[in-house]
């Protein structure tokens, strides 16, 4: 249960084309991120899925029965929202057994299955208290029980945790992978925050502009972005692109440096190299120096700003730390098995 499958969806709002004829199967018991920044089409594709919007054309498909024209109450699906949307009235064990009380079980089952999923979550001790008695982090886990009390064939999730601090959203993420793992059904997460999308998917769907730029595992991506969009969004930080043109000798930056003797088929325009992957050296090895704008040093690793003349600004990570600051010099060397190349449409050109 919980295979869901979109064919040639488009979604308006008027005369805005929102969604632009997308297509994709999930498989059962299969964790997918939808991802990509603000309006880019992610959320309203879950809420199609969902039954929340109708579609304005095309199908979806759920367990092989066409859904489109469906409420969502007939769906099978249960949806955890950003703003937990707990009745405020009601205990925590009502709220979880709330959409258990719609379906016409009686008190005792409610009860026994709330009990069960308490467990799971650690809820136990919170089961009489009202939600204003919770911490954010509490709260999504009873939206999040809520849920799994009505054993959907798959969940959505619609950025839960944005609304949490940094180290509950870290905590939070731990807790909704291992769940996924236990309950092994198909769930469906949509956000912006790319770290969350690498960390949580078996598979990422980068939307931007209505449309999906990629899917794949997170390190397919990582490793090898199909476009300059895909390149710069999954990472952090970003991917550096700088410009550059083929040559007789192979590939350079706009400003005559070399940075591959291979010839790269298709001209390529784009050159991109991840921040972890650029290296210090010493000045007769690097293929660029530039004065340090910028040092943030972290412990483990330090983060440089380089201003590289006729280049810009490029990017460094370097794992260890670094003794180098503000106002010095950084002679830095692109690891050459880790670059990418995208031609003048912005696609990636194979090596």
């Amino acid at each position: 249960m919980g295979k869901i499958k979109v064919s040639n969806v488009h979604k308006s709002f008027g005369s805005v084309h929102v969604i632009k004829g997308v297509d994709f199967e999930i498989s059962e018991g299969e964790f997918v991120v939808f991802v990509g920044p603000s309006g880019c089409g992610k959320s309203t594709m879950l809420r199609l899925i969902a039954g929340l919007e109708p579609i304005s054309s095309g199908t979806i498909e759920i367990d092989g029965e066409d859904v489109t024209h469906l409420e969502a109450a007939d769906r099978d699906l249960a949806m955890v929202f950003q703003s937990y949307a707990l009745y405020p009235h009601l205990s925590v064990r009502d709220n979880m057994s709330f959409g258990l009380k719609i379906a016409g079980k009686s008190k005792k089952q409610r009860y026994a299955i709330v009990d069960d999923v308490a467990e799971v979550l650690q809820l136990q001790p919170l089961l009489d208290r009202k939600p204003a008695e919770l911490s954010g982090g509490q709260r999504q886990r009873v939206a999040i029980g809520r849920a799994i009390a009505r054993e959907p064939s798959a969940f959505l999730f619609d950025e839960p945790l944005s609304n949490l601090d940094a180290a509950l959203r870290v905590s939070m993420r731990a807790e909704i992978s291992q769940l996924q793992r236990r309950l092994q059904k198909t769930m469906i997460y949509v956000t912006h925050d790319q770290v969350e999308a690498m960390t949580l998917a078996d598979r990422i769907m980068v939307f931007s502009d209505g449309i999906i730029q990629q899917q794949g595992a997170p390190l397919e991506l990582y490793d090898r972005p199909q476009n300059l969009f895909v390149a710069t969004f999954i990472g952090s930080p970003n991917m550096n692109i700088l410009p550059c043109i083929s040559s007789k000798k192979g590939v350079e930056l706009k400003n005559g440096t070399p940075i591959t003797d291979k010839n790269i088929a298709g001209d390529p325009a784009h050159f991109g190299i991840r921040p972890e992957h650029i290296k210090l050296c010493a000045k007769k090895d690097a293929n660029i120096s530039g004065k340090v704008t910028l040092a943030e040093h972290l412990g483990v690793d330090s983060f440089l700003l380089v201003d590289v003349p006729e280049i810009g600004a490029v990017n460094v990570r370097v794992s260890g730390g670094a003794q180098l600051g503000e106002g010095e010099i950084a002679h830095l060397k692109f690891d050459q098995k880790r670059m990418h190349f995208f031609d003048k449409k912005e696609n990636r050109l194979e090596q």
